[in-house]
C-alpha cells in the first residue's frame, strides 16, 4: 500500500501532457482522491503558484501526496515535491522532495545549471553535497508534469505510440515514457468526460516496473486534466479520482452533466 500511494503521486506529476499553448497558469489546482472502492485512502494535491529569481517571474508548482483516516493508522505518507521553473522555456531552476512513508523518510533540493547540463543535490538528512551530470534539457519530476502538458505531439499521437522525456530522480536520469492507448467518455462525479488514456513506463527498477497495470485518463481538451488513474491488483483496484479543482485556463469539457 505504501508503494502504491508513492506510485499514484509519481504518476500524477509525471503523465499529462497537452498541446503547445501553455495549458496551466498560477492559480491551477487539482486535488484527487485515492481510494479503494469507497474507502478513503488518502490525496494528493498538484497547486500552481509565482515565484520571483534574479527580478524575474517563474512558477512554483507544489505536489502533496498524503493518507488520511484508517489509512493513516496502519502507515503515514506525507510526501512534498516542488519545482520551480521557467515561465518560458519550462526549464528548472530548483526542486525540493520532502517526503515520510512509513517512516523512510528524503530532505533534498536540487539546484540546475541548464548551461552546464549539471544539477546539485543537496541532501539535508544525510548531510551530502552531489553534483551529476545530467542531459540537456533535463526536468525534475515536477517539471516533467508542466513541461509534457505542452508536449507538440500528444494530440498527434496514434494508438500505440509514446512520447518521452529526461526526468532526474534519485540521484539519476530516467527515461520517462508515456504510451497513448486511445479514448474513453467515463462517468465522474462532474459528469461524462471524454478522454484520453495513457500508459506510464519508466525504467526497470524505477518507482514502477512495466509490467505493472497502470492506466491514466486526461480529459480530452485543452486542459488535460487528470481524472483518473487505475492500478489493478491481484485482488481488485486501487483508484485515483479527481476530487476538486480550480483555475483551469481553459473550458472544462464535460458531455454529459451529472
Amino acid at each position: 500500500m505504501k508503494k502504491l500511494m508513492t506510485v499514484f503521486l509519481f504518476v500524477i506529476l509525471t503523465s499529462f501532457t497537452t498541446q503547445k499553448e501553455r495549458a496551466y497558469d498560477v492559480g491551477e489546482y487539482f486535488k484527487l482522491r485515492i481510494h479503494y472502492g469507497f474507502v478513503t485512502a488518502g490525496y494528493a494535491t498538484l497547486e500552481v503558484k509565482e515565484a520571483v529569481r534574479n527580478n524575474k517571474k517563474i512558477f512554483h508548482a507544489v505536489g502533496r501526496g498524503y493518507t488520511t483516516g484508517m489509512s493513516k493508522l496502519f502507515f503515514k505518507v506525507d510526501d512534498n515535491y516542488e519545482s520551480y521553473f521557467d515561465r518560458e522555456t519550462g526549464k528548472p531552476y530548483q526542486f525540493v522532495r520532502k517526503i515520510d512513508e512509513g517512516g523512510y523518510t528524503k530532505n533534498q533540493e536540487g539546484f540546475f545549471s541548464q548551461s552546464e547540463d549539471e544539477v546539485t543535490v543537496k541532501d539535508y538528512k544525510n548531510k551530502t553535497e552531489k553534483t551529476f551530470k545530467v542531459p540537456d534539457g533535463v526536468q525534475d519530476i515536477m517539471s516533467t508534469f508542466y513541461c509534457l502538458r505542452n508536449h507538440p505531439n500528444v494530440d498527434k499521437l496514434k494508438i500505440g505510440e509514446s512520447i518521452s522525456i529526461d526526468m532526474f530522480f534519485d540521484d539519476e536520469t530516467t527515461k520517462f515514457k508515456l504510451k497513448f492507448m486511445g479514448k474513453e467518455d467515463i462517468k465522474t462525479k462532474f459528469g461524462t468526460i471524454p478522454t484520453m488514456i495513457f500508459r506510464p513506463y519508466v525504467q526497470a527498477g524505477r518507482v514502477f516496473k512495466e509490467q505493472e497495470s497502470l492506466t491514466i485518463w486526461i480529459s480530452d481538451d485543452d486542459n488535460k486534466m487528470p481524472i483518473r488513474i487505475k492500478a489493478s491488483l491481484a485482488v481488485g483496484s486501487i483508484k485515483a479520482d479527481l476530487e476538486a479543482f480550480k483555475g483551469l485556463k481553459y473550458p472544462f469539457t464535460v458531455k454529459v452533466k451529472p
